[in-house]
């Protein structure tokens, strides 16, 4: 009797062991399994995939971005996806990636084909959200592989007036080297860019002839064709060359000893006999400006003087008579920039041909 009283303690704490032990294993199971879970999302999951590659565009490391599965792309995939096949890949390069920043996943999801991974980020300081979808793409041991079921590179449409030659994020680029038709590129043509996304892709010009800034773009869709269309300005510098250039022009014009120079933009008309040669010279020379014209560029309707000195007979009682009299007239004229860089002015009055 007193032999089955003392067991049934024991028996009653062992029982309580039993199950102290029991709510110790889950309690293992359970913080092994959330760990699991944690590790396998930040570790081997598609958004942790998907953190990867934002950390390759981060480092500056593009061509290792470039070897991601599912971020190369053949031109037929291009084609298909309704963008140019030819577009230039001179984007894709360490040189052309501007900071990325602060990449914090939002979301993962199930999605058609895949797992959409929603990010948020700051591209050079401009916040900016993307979506990608991946799929699995094999095993790698017990752990899976990924790749993106649709490339994240997209293409920027550039057009940049006034100029061949521009940076892209500090990247300077010739239109004539990246285009598909080299040296016969038109310059209004739009110029299909291969760019990484995310992204932030601005467009500078600092050339003898063109200024640009405070042009950019945020590439946030994977695919996706984004038109940016720079329009330059003059600088001092140029607006100073034509200038002297028409001076020259206009002085050049006034060593014609005749009323109406010929190709010239001013002249004069009388109905009496000329008793001596005219001697023209510029009373008062244009003030030139430079304004964009599509691709190239145009001097706007400029108002001067001319001045001509001659000996007039009259046609009634043939007498002679001094005429020095001021002639205004106007001209406008086109400048075209030359693939070595030179420019081709060409003057004239207004609604007629200009002339070289």
């Amino acid at each position: 009797m007193d032999r089955a009283r003392a067991s049934a303690p024991r028996r009653a704490r062992l029982g309580v062991d039993l199950a102290m032990l029991a709510v110790v294993g889950l309690l293992l199971i359970a913080a092994l399994g959330a760990g699991g879970v944690t590790l396998y999302q930040q570790f081997y999951g598609p958004s942790a995939f998907v953190v990867r590659y934002l950390d390759l565009l981060s480092s500056g490391r593009a061509a290792d971005a470039l070897r991601v599965p599912g971020v190369a792309i053949d031109r037929e995939t291009l084609d298909a996806a309704g963008i140019d096949p030819g577009a230039s890949e001179a984007m894709l390069r360490r040189a052309a990636l501007a900071p990325l920043t602060d990449v914090t996943i939002t979301s993962e999801k199930p999605a058609e084909g895949g797992t959409a991974v929603t990010v948020s980020y700051q591209a050079s300081g401009h916040a900016g959200t993307s979506t990608f979808v991946v799929e699995q793409d094999g095993w790698a041991g017990v752990t899976p592989n990924w790749r993106f079921t649709t490339s994240p590179l997209a293409v920027v449409d550039l057009t940049v007036r006034g100029a061949d030659q521009f940076a892209v994020n500090g990247f300077e680029v010739d239109r004539r080297q990246v285009s598909i038709d080299g040296v016969d590129a038109v310059a209004l043509d739009p110029l299909p860019l291969l760019v990484f996304t995310p992204g932030l892709y601005a467009v500078t010009v600092d050339t003898a002839i063109s200024t640009a800034t405070g042009h950019g773009v945020l590439a946030d869709t994977p695919l996706a064709v984004t038109p940016l269309d720079v329009q330059t300005e003059p600088t001092d510098e140029f607006v100073d060359v034509v200038q002297d250039r028409v001076e020259a022009f206009l002085t050049e014009c006034t060593t014609q000893e005749v009323l109406q120079p010929t190709a010239c933009p001013f002249g004069l008309r009388v109905t009496n006999r000329l008793a001596s040669a005219p001697k023209w010279s510029i009373a008062a020379q244009p003030q030139v400006t430079v304004t964009p014209d599509g691709g190239q560029w145009q001097i706007p309707t400029t108002d001067a003087v001319a001045h001509v000195e001659v000996d007039i007979r009259s046609l009634f009682d043939g007498k002679t008579q001094q005429l020095s009299e001021d002639v205004p007239f106007q001209l406008t004229g086109t400048i075209a920039i030359l693939p070595d860089g030179s420019a081709s002015i060409r003057i004239g009055s207004p609604g007629d041909p200009a002339v070289d």
